[in-house]
């Protein structure tokens, strides 16, 4: 007989394994997920890669009118945020690699004064226009801080990313 209380506790228990099934890339690469959030819980990078460390980096300057020291030379957390990935892509491009290789990320944010705090959503809808996606699924683990001030006055954010490659075969 149909038992509606158990086929729905066990596709509960089925749905939640699928959540903690790793992910294998091509490039040997485990990315262990964490759920429906765009972070990755775990990375296992194999024996053989490269580690590469990209310093820190901040948005270049938006509004070359503004004064290079304040805010509004940058944007808000959400347009700084977006510059400085992309920031990252072109140094990645530069070294072959892309935003996929990408296997930690620390983001250092200082309180948006119109807010008067951090603006992690605005952070966000940046991030996920480059992770998450169809296009780039491959999520990197993530570290967001809250931090006092950022080297420019400027900056409401600054990025740092560690990226893997993997041994040509």
């Amino acid at each position: 007989m149909f038992d509606l209380k158990k086929t729905v506790a066990g596709l509960t228990i089925m749905t939640g394994m699928a959540v903690t099934v790793p992910a294998w890339a091509d490039d040997g690469i485990v990315r262990h997920s964490a759920g429906k959030f765009p972070i990755a819980s775990s990375i296992e990078v194999p024996a053989g890669a490269s580690t590469i460390y990209l310093s820190g980096m901040g948005a270049p300057v938006q509004d070359k009118k503004a004064d290079p020291h304040t805010i509004a030379a940058y944007g808000d957390t959400q347009a700084q945020t977006f510059a400085a990935l992309r920031r990252i892509q072109d140094e990645l491009k530069k070294l072959g690699l892309g935003m996929g290789d990408v296997v930690q990320m620390h983001i250092y944010m200082v309180d948006d004064p119109k807010l008067g705090k951090l603006d992690f959503d605005g952070m966000m809808k940046a991030y996920t226009q480059f992770y998450g996606t169809d296009k780039q699924p491959a999520l990197p683990v993530r570290s967001a801080f809250g931090v006092a001030r950022l080297a420019n006055p400027g900056w409401l954010v600054e990025i740092e990313v560690t990226a893997a490659r993997m041994p040509l075969k």
